[in-house]
């Protein structure tokens, strides 16, 4: 049994390694879809999503979640505005991608934990404890450094990272998993993108279905439509290793899609990195830094207190004392190594 648990967890590792290796991965495949324009991009991406996201709930049989989902009017209200949100990011995402911001969409899904914290003190009235804080001064402080470094407010990192941490904060309203979340905003976008890609075929600016000599053929159509696969598969995974590890694990994963992504503004596209800009990026590392440790601390806190009011238990009350089929799963006592764990405050979007 535990050797099965250790399997599965082994399996769980890779899933969310191939989730956030394949976020990190995007900024090589949006510019392949070029000459498009990014709001051409965009709405294939919204069309083809559902196209893909309907194929994967046939083949999982997955659909009783719709009908419950379609009497709750206040859910649905927020799946809309998730939607939007979702929009906004994707559409500044593969802009900036295509633009030769590649380094600063990065910043925007580093600073986005930094972010989350921030919603959850001014939206949920949470308490932060002084490491939070900290890590959140920090991050302010790097914001203005890279004000300086960029010569502007660095909007493409700050929309993303303020798109997203709205995105998240609904869908932790909503409660839906990855996919059904995906399948639910996609059928919202889905209209609005369909007759935009009408419009854009009719002033001539829509590039499927279209060939161009010496620009783009088929292929091009059919990359377009293999954006709605790269957008759902990386749910599929995220959502197999969300069952098996905890989501600790999957809250240190996150940092891998904005560093993949740094990597390859860095040494992909070249783009600049002068040194105002190592030192914005720096003071982001470093508060990510602390506030993973925070998160961690919290971790084993949580667990050598939950250890000791079960040894506690175990002690006042006899084994002998109660009849041993009088005893349920609920009252078996949990390992507290492999006790659930809770999330890291910076809990990961499944969604890019």
């Amino acid at each position: 049994m535990a050797e099965t648990t250790q399997q599965e967890a082994g399996r769980g590792l890779w899933y969310g390694l191939a989730a956030y290796g394949m976020w990190g991965l995007f900024p090589l495949f949006w510019p392949l879809l070029e000459p498009a324009a990014a709001d051409d991009i965009l709405a294939n991406r919204m069309v083809w999503s559902l196209v893909a996201v309907v194929v994967l709930l046939l083949a999982q049989r997955h659909w009783g979640w719709i009908r419950p989902l379609l009497r709750q009017p206040r859910r649905l209200a927020m799946l809309g505005g998730a939607a939007a949100v979702i929009s906004v990011n994707w559409g500044v995402y593969i802009w900036g991608v295509n633009a030769g911001h590649v380094v600063e969409t990065s910043l925007g899904y580093f600073i986005n934990p930094l972010v989350t914290i921030a919603f959850g003190v001014v939206v949920l009235k949470e308490r932060l404890r002084p490491a939070q804080w900290a890590a959140v001064g920090i991050g302010a402080l790097a914001v203005a450094v890279l004000t300086v470094g960029y010569g502007r407010l660095p909007w493409i990192a700050l929309t993303l990272a303020f798109s997203f941490g709205t995105y998240g904060l609904l869908k932790k309203t909503v409660g839906l998993s990855g996919l059904e979340s995906l399948a639910a905003e996609s059928a919202f976008m889905f209209p609005f993108a369909l007759g935009y890609l009408v419009y854009l075929g009719l002033v001539g600016r829509g590039t499927f279905g279209h060939t161009v000599a010496g620009s783009f053929g088929w292929g091009h159509s059919g990359l377009l439509m293999l954006s709605g696969v790269i957008t759902a598969i990386p749910l599929l995974c995220f959502g197999a290793a969300a069952v098996r590890v905890p989501l600790t694990v999957l809250g240190l994963l996150q940092y891998l899609a904005p560093l993949f992504q740094f990597l390859i503004g860095v040494t992909v596209f070249h783009e600049s990195m002068p040194p105002a800009r190592w030192a914005g990026f720096s003071l982001v590392w470093a508060a990510l830094a602390l506030l993973t440790w925070d998160a961690l601390r919290r971790v084993r806190t949580d667990r050598a207190e939950r250890a000791a009011v079960l040894a506690r238990s175990a002690a006042a009350v006899p084994a002998d004392a109660v009849p041993a089929d009088a005893l349920g799963p609920a009252d078996a006592p949990a390992d507290p190594a492999t006790a659930p764990t809770p999330p890291l405050d910076a809990a990961p979007a499944p969604t890019r």
